[in-house]
């Protein structure tokens, strides 16, 4: 995979991209909703979404990781612990 595909668009201080059947992300989402962490969700099943699973093969050696995590400082994460997720995301908001 080449290193040089974009990172897909964001709004967000934290974007996750999932797929419904995977029960990390679910576990991820569902830590994230209980403290109320903001972040955007893009699943990566959707139609129209070659780009954006070209970008996480891109930074996951090939493979399509879900859920891999986008912050709005162009870094990213695959599969981290939602305690990960609240202090990037503090940090980021300036919190």
């Amino acid at each position: 995979m080449s290193g040089n595909i974009t990172a897909p668009e964001t709004t967000e201080h934290v974007t996750i991209f999932f797929a419904d059947w995977c029960p990390f992300c679910q576990r991820l989402i569902s830590a994230l909703n209980r403290t109320e962490t903001p972040h955007a969700l893009v699943d990566a099943e959707a139609e129209g979404t070659e780009d954006i699973n070209a970008w996480i093969e891109s930074v996951n050696d090939g493979n399509r990781i879900v859920p891999t995590v986008l912050y709005s400082d162009g870094t990213h994460a695959t599969n981290p612990a939602a305690s990960e997720v609240r202090a990037k995301y503090a940090e980021l908001a300036g919190e």
